[in-house]
């Protein structure tokens, strides 16, 4: 007669992996939602000009930089790494209930970016969690990585489109309301079933000098730094888009106010396939190709957006769109583990700031850029900047 003790339910891998994509996918909704009315929350609500648009999303970046740096480097070396998760969402409810009733821009700058800081952690968390988890149960990294991200894309899909029509149709207030009503439902999730796991297991593969270089100053580390230097310039392109878009399609274009919500759901519902794919061509291309591959595409979005201007051509950009974002959002901080193996949290948070350094960037010039030069302006920087981060991504080893 045998002992059988059966697995807990929420012990159980089909579970815990069902956890990781449902609060992936809650937590990507709250920000979704947050994220493509921004500029128009701050240039209509709060009647703040473009250059003090630009300036927030400059000051929010550089918060959002140092609070999860500073939470990345704790939760490598002591706490839970669920805890912090839920810290961060703590912290995003905090802020979406600011946004949801201040219309002081100096309140929202202060205050609001101080929650916003806080919670930023929480998406680069999550992933160091996951790897970690796939680690430890034997899991394809590359795999259970993308399935994961693909629940953000899907987010994506949602959240622009309800953001617009919940703005248009109940006003910002009960979008941020909403938002807030994600990050308590994402706390909820993780509390009861995100697993507890040892942090940062040694793969076996790599050698006591890649051990040693891997725990060695960043700023030592040349493959990282060129990786991160590239990962801003790529991430700026693609931000200044998201920030300037929605302005450029209502001012400049005159085409529908509901445009700029269709344009982000249908490129993030295509980045899914995509990712998904490109997990699967990893061992056979290697990262560093498929992210010149990534760029490639992105130099004809961005060629495209300055040749066309109906809406025709916007949404068939959206395909080069969804491949550069796809590839790049999925490898990304993949690379930056591969590069960091026992710093999981920094590697991860590293991708996430190198995402956020180009929010300060793409603040910066699209306020001002757009407001002397105009919008065409915006993309002609984003072309320079996608072929400089394919000239920097030469410079970085390749990683299968």
């Amino acid at each position: 007669m045998f002992n059988h003790h059966p697995t807990p339910f929420r012990q159980k891998r089909s579970v815990i992996f069902a956890a990781f994509l449902i609060t992936t996918f809650i937590i990507g909704v709250a920000g979704a939602l947050q994220s493509p009315t921004l500029s128009r929350f701050l240039t209509f609500e709060i009647k703040a000009s473009p250059i003090f648009v630009g300036l927030f999303y400059s000051v929010n970046a550089i918060a959002s930089i140092v609070g999860s740096f500073l939470l990345a480097k704790y939760s490598d070396i002591k706490g839970d790494r669920r805890n912090i998760v839920m810290f961060c969402c703590l912290m995003g409810i905090c802020n979406s209930i600011t946004f949801a009733f201040t219309r002081y821009y100096f309140v929202l700058v202060t205050v609001g970016v101080f929650f916003a800081a806080l919670s930023s952690a929480a998406m680069p968390q999550i992933f160091a969690l996951a790897r970690e988890y796939a680690m430890k149960t034997g899991r394809n990294v590359v795999s259970f990585n993308s399935l994961i991200r693909a629940q953000l894309s899907l987010a994506w899909v949602i959240g622009p489109p309800l953001s617009f029509t919940l703005v248009m149709h109940y006003g910002f207030t009960s979008m941020y309301l909403s938002a807030a009503s994600m990050f308590l439902v994402s706390i909820i999730f993780v509390s009861i079933f995100l697993p507890a796991v040892e942090k940062n297991p040694r793969p076996a593969s790599n050698t006591q000098t890649e051990i040693e270089q891997a725990n060695a100053p960043i700023f030592k580390n040349k493959n990282v730094v060129f990786l991160f230097i590239a990962t801003i310039f790529m991430w700026t392109s693609n931000m200044m888009y998201l920030i300037d878009m929605p302005l450029y399609v209502d001012t400049t274009l005159h085409l529908p106010d509901t445009l700029p919500g269709h344009l982000m759901g249908m490129a993030a519902g295509l980045e899914i396939p995509i990712m998904l794919m490109s997990s699967f061509l990893v061992p056979h291309v290697g990262k560093r190709n498929l992210f010149f591959i990534a760029i490639t595409s992105g130099i004809i979005f961005y060629s495209g957006i300055l040749l066309f201007s109906n809406e025709v051509a916007l949404v068939v950009l959206q395909i080069f769109n969804a491949i550069f974002i796809g590839i790049v959002a999925n490898i990304g901080i993949i690379y930056f583990q591969d590069l960091l193996p026992t710093r999981m949290g920094v590697a991860s948070t590293l991708f996430n700031n190198g995402v956020t350094c180009s929010v300060i960037l793409a603040g910066m010039f699209q306020g001002i850029v757009s407001e002397k030069y105009g919008h065409h302006a915006i993309y002609w920087i984003a072309l320079v900047m996608l072929a400089l981060s394919f000239v920097v991504c030469t410079f970085v080893k390749s990683v299968k």
